[in-house]
């Protein structure tokens, strides 16, 4: 996250507030997804995504969550409001203590400031990514 606000608590939730949440501890990192699964869930280029520890997030509401293979193969599953649909949340089965929230989910998106990119193979051309962020050794 930006500045140095790495940890929270963070609050956010869906577009019509049927599903709400709080991350009270460290942000682990934060960063830009280019693969297709992030493409398609959020709409665009990629999603922009903080990861915390599940145990330290309370999440009040149904998230309806579809399951699905991420381009590393891995199983995946992604969280959406089931009123509103908005997209919210992913994890993953390779690493179930884990939340990934979407950025456009926070209370206050502006805390965001992601260190790295992954899956830029799979970037579109039209979908800018910051130079400062690229690379093999982000």
């Amino acid at each position: 996250m930006s500045r140095s606000t790495t940890s929270g608590p963070f609050t956010g939730g869906c577009a019509c507030g049927a599903v709400r949440y709080r991350c009270d501890g460290e942000v682990e990192f934060a960063f830009h997804c280019h693969c297709r699964k992030c493409q398609r869930a959020t709409g665009g280029g990629h999603a922009s995504i903080f990861a915390v520890q599940r145990d330290e997030t309370e999440i009040s509401g149904e998230i309806k969550y579809y399951e699905q293979g991420s381009d590393n193969g891995a199983k995946t599953y992604t969280g959406f409001c089931p009123t509103c649909g908005s997209p919210l949340i992913s994890k993953t089965a390779r690493f179930p203590e884990r939340l990934y929230w979407h950025v456009a989910s926070l209370d206050d998106p502006s805390r965001f400031a992601p260190k790295f990119v992954v899956y830029e193979e799979s970037a579109h051309a039209w979908d800018y990514i910051d130079p400062a962020l690229s690379g093999p050794s982000k």
